[in-house]
């Protein structure tokens, strides 16, 4: 096999054909000229060729030297600036943060540049999933969950009212079936979302309509965001958490029929961080900077 040319000479090489002097390249490597020149005799051995000319004060390349100075340099770039980067990377603080899809798509990540122009050095990877999350098991810095606040091993910190109510697009409401009333619901299609299951039950029973309205019947999605996308499409209506929707309510995409919510009390989003393990400077800001956010909007 080809084997590379001994590199500390390629570097030496490199830096006295630069400055076409073996002193200069001596200077800015911090080494003696003759350990310079040593380095590039044994490159010129490796190769079967001489690279420079040798005058009484200076040095000039051969043809196949600056052909080979050419290539060297392009090389040296390459590994320079691919060591800038690696070193940028390696000073990076990164947090692993688990989050659901929608919480993600329509809050979060919208709103994450401004935590990374905050903080430049701290690198947020985020993760959008709906298992439960064991911090002793799994690599996870922190993670946002949908719940009552009682999670074993975590601190916990509330971010937001759970807030619910039936939204559709503006469109629906004005051509389709009359909705002056919860009953009138019966009529339309609900939009649902595996993840959230029962929301339509809890705010029919609040609105009593519970008897009149099947709760289960309608079309399902994945995600809460995929329910949100079809309401916008006019395909039906979907049980909206507001403040991931509120977006959409101010830009006229959806609009509530009802004046009827239910805050779901204490079964909302949390901020989840690990308890058996102190939390990190990088941790702490990415946490204030997320309760800040809510508390701008509370």
């Amino acid at each position: 096999m080809d084997r590379l040319p001994p590199l500390n000479a390629v570097r030496a090489f490199e830096a006295a054909a630069r400055h076409l002097s073996i002193t200069l390249a001596a200077g800015e490597l911090s080494v003696t000229p003759g350990a310079v020149s040593r380095q590039i005799q044994s490159l010129e051995s490796f190769l079967g060729f001489a690279l420079l000319e040798r005058g009484h004060r200076q040095v000039s390349l051969t043809r196949k030297g600056a052909d080979y100075f050419a290539a060297a340099t392009k090389a040296v770039d390459i590994l320079r600036e691919a060591t800038r980067r690696a070193k940028r990377r390696s000073q990076r603080k990164q947090l692993k943060v688990r989050a659901y899809t929608t919480f993600a798509m329509r809050w979060l990540i919208p709103r994450l540049s401004g935590f990374h122009a905050a903080h430049p050095d701290v690198e947020v990877q985020l993760a959008a999933s709906l298992d439960p999350v064991d911090f002793k098991k799994e690599d996870l810095d922190a993670a946002i969950r949908l719940g009552d606040g009682r999670w074993s091993g975590c601190k916990t910190y509330r971010l937001v009212a759970n807030i619910l109510s039936p939204v559709a697009s503006p469109s629906l409401l004005a051509k389709g079936p009359r909705l002056s009333k919860p009953e009138d619901l019966r009529h339309h299609t609900l939009l649902h979302s595996i993840a959230r299951p029962d929301d339509w039950s809890h705010w029919l029973h609040v609105a009593g309509a519970s008897a009149k309205v099947d709760a289960r019947a309608g079309m399902t999605y994945e995600s809460s965001a995929m329910a949100y996308a079809a309401a916008v499409e006019g395909q039906g209506l979907a049980m909206a958490q507001l403040f991931l929707v509120e977006s959409d309510l101010r830009d006229g995409k959806l609009a509530m029929p009802f004046r009827k919510t239910v805050d779901m009390g204490e079964y909302t989003y949390y901020l989840l961080t690990p308890s058996h393990r102190p939390e990190s400077a990088s941790m702490r800001q990415f946490r204030e900077w997320l309760l800040e956010q809510f508390e701008k909007v509370s």
